[in-house]
């Protein structure tokens, strides 16, 4: 781990320190906030740790927030070949290793980051609670995919430009978060960090190679919650719903106004949602 702090305030529960940290599939940019036992924070696809920002300052304090750019994104290494979720998973358990954790962490991810914790919640003591953010637990459909595949060689060659760049923003945003400056610039900002090979590989790896886990639900050791959006067409609040029930013990609830994105489009919300949950589990 090779560590440094770019920031600090004068409230040591929101000091901040970074860290790349080696998996197999690279080393991992972290940057590290606060103070007590280690939460994860692991983004998008596409996108890097800063859409977590809107959030952790309404989250407890008395944790330390690690929050991931995810394999071949935002400061992470790049990727130097294809791999899929499972192999994201097995990456985050050397994150934790690294990171000096010796007990189960609160996982929260969004969309790729909810991808991840499905499988390490299926692996016992890894994982003390899940909240997967947007996260469909079935592959994306055939008409998704041919776009995709079509975009590729463009993000490859070119990096998120033109249509590739529209069609991030439109699955990631709504139509009025879109509309935002600020938020869209967040998410422009991530997009410019890694090279567009190793962005091309993630879209390879974590997207294309993403496979149909309902089944795998009945497998999560520990209590989950499945946040969905009002506005995601491939996670709505049904599916969301259908997923809990499939799961041994697993609440879904829905924040409204936001697509994929849903902790930098509506931050209040969820952290509502998530201090809800973490408080059930004190309990």
């Amino acid at each position: 781990m090779d560590p440094h702090t770019p920031a600090s305030g004068s409230d040591p529960t929101l000091a901040e320190s970074t860290a790349l940290v080696p998996t197999r599939l690279g080393r991992l940019h972290v940057r590290l906030v606060g103070q007590g036992p280690t939460t994860v924070l692991w983004s998008s696809m596409f996108v890097d740790s800063h859409t977590w920002d809107p959030v952790v300052p309404l989250l407890p304090r008395d944790r330390r927030y690690a929050l991931v750019d995810p394999p071949g994104l935002g400061l992470s290494e790049s990727l130097r070949e294809a791999s899929d979720i499972a192999g994201a998973a097995d990456a985050a358990t050397d994150l934790l290793a690294g990171l000096g954790v010796d007990g189960p962490v609160d996982w929260v991810g969004n969309a790729f980051g909810g991808h991840v914790g499905f499988k390490l919640a299926a692996r016992p003591g890894v994982l003390r609670s899940l909240v997967a953010v947007s996260s469909p637990a079935q592959p994306v459909d055939a008409p998704l995919r041919r776009q995709i595949t079509l975009l590729l060689p463009v993000l490859r060659a070119a990096g998120p430009v033109g249509p590739v760049r529209t069609a991030i923003l439109t699955a990631m945003l709504t139509d009025a978060s879109r509309d935002s400056a600020p938020l869209r610039q967040a998410v422009e900002e991530s997009l410019a960090r890694p090279t567009h090979r190793s962005m091309a590989l993630a879209v390879r790896s974590f997207i294309l190679n993403r496979v149909d886990v309902t089944a795998e639900l009945a497998d999560l050791t520990v209590p989950s919650l499945f946040v969905a959006s009002d506005d995601r067409g491939d996670w709505r609040p049904q599916d969301a719903e259908d997923a809990a029930a499939a799961a041994p013990d697993a609440t879904a609830v829905t924040v409204e106004q936001a697509r994929t994105l849903v902790p930098l489009e509506q931050p209040e919300a969820l952290a509502s949602h998530i201090r809800q949950f973490w408080a059930r589990l004190a309990a």
